[in-house]
């Protein structure tokens, strides 16, 4: 397994994914989750979490679930040591916390991990974790030709930079345009998170929400937009959400966060000058029937009546 193989993916889907696929890691060819990155989404000791499964060991064959090897093992601490750039403390304490090579479970073996640990939680996160695996697939399978012309372009070593540059230009140029208005099936979660995505990231100055009811998976999607894009969301106050907006601006670009002064009935998402009408709020999109629609007016004129 090569240094760029063990590599996490990044930046792909939200959290129930975003944070989820960087801890989604290739080796021996398969993309797996390791024993203890599982065991926190889970809520449990990672000592908890493997005994469950040797109580279960017939539902984990090596397919499904493997303990790295010892090059694998030291390979990993290498990446998480210079990936997160830590001090020679903070490696002394992370060398002290993982003596063991980890245990590796594929997708099939996520799958299995909801029914050996028998909770509400468990079947949640692991819907979550297999979600952001389809969606990584998705991904790389979509992209596989510019993943081979990248690198062709790196072993060549001739005019990386310019030659990178081109592809993902034209990479922006190829992909669908966001659609003035859209409207999803009761179900099709993933596809409104997409398309709400699609908008963020399409965002050069500014993003404005004005939303009733915010919970943490809007910041998360907010992570997606570009640096130096500024957003705003006009919300109710919440106790909870107030302490995660903190915790988002301690390690993020700062997230402003404005209080309605009264209700909205209506939800609106602008993106730059672009206005758009939310069918529902973002956090619910696509679990009923709903549509999101770019409207004539302007941000401008939303806010005075606002």
């Amino acid at each position: 397994m090569t240094k760029k193989d063990m590599t996490p993916k990044n930046n792909i889907t939200n959290r129930g994914s975003q944070s989820i696929e960087r801890v989604i890691y290739t080796f021996r060819g398969v993309q797996v989750m390791l024993d203890r990155d599982l065991a926190k989404m889970y809520n449990v000791e990672t000592k908890v979490l493997n005994q469950a499964v040797k109580r279960n060991s017939g539902r984990f064959p090596e397919r499904f679930m493997f303990q790295l090897s010892k090059e694998e093992f030291d390979n990993w601490k290498s990446q998480i040591v210079t990936s997160n750039m830590m001090s020679q403390s903070e490696i002394e304490s992370f060398k002290m916390a993982v003596r063991r090579a980890p245990y590796a479970f594929t997708e099939q073996g996520v799958a299995q991990l909801s029914a050996v640990l028998k909770s509400d939680t468990a079947i949640e996160v692991s819907i979550r974790i297999m979600d952001a695996f389809v969606a990584m697939r998705r991904f790389i399978s979509t992209n596989v030709e510019m993943f081979q012309r990248i690198e062709r372009l790196e072993s060549h070593q001739t005019s990386t930079d310019e030659k990178v540059e081109h592809i993902m230009k034209r990479m922006d140029e190829l992909a669908p345009a966001i659609t003035p208005e859209q409207i999803f099936a009761t179900g099709c979660v993933w596809d409104a998170w997409d398309y709400v995505s699609q908008l963020v990231r399409s965002a050069k100055q500014r993003i404005v929400l004005i939303d009733n009811f915010v919970d943490e998976r809007v910041l998360t999607l907010l992570t997606k937009r570009a640096a130096g894009v500024s957003a705003t969301i006009h919300s109710r106050y919440t106790q909870q959400f107030k302490l995660d907006l903190e915790k988002h601006n301690e390690q993020y670009e700062p997230i402003e966060f404005i209080q309605i002064p009264h209700k909205s009935h209506d939800r609106f998402l602008f993106i730059d000058d672009n206005v758009y009408l939310l069918g529902t709020s973002i956090k619910d999109m696509g679990t009923s029937l709903c549509a999101i629609t770019r409207l004539e007016t302007t941000a401008d004129i939303v806010m005075q009546l606002f």
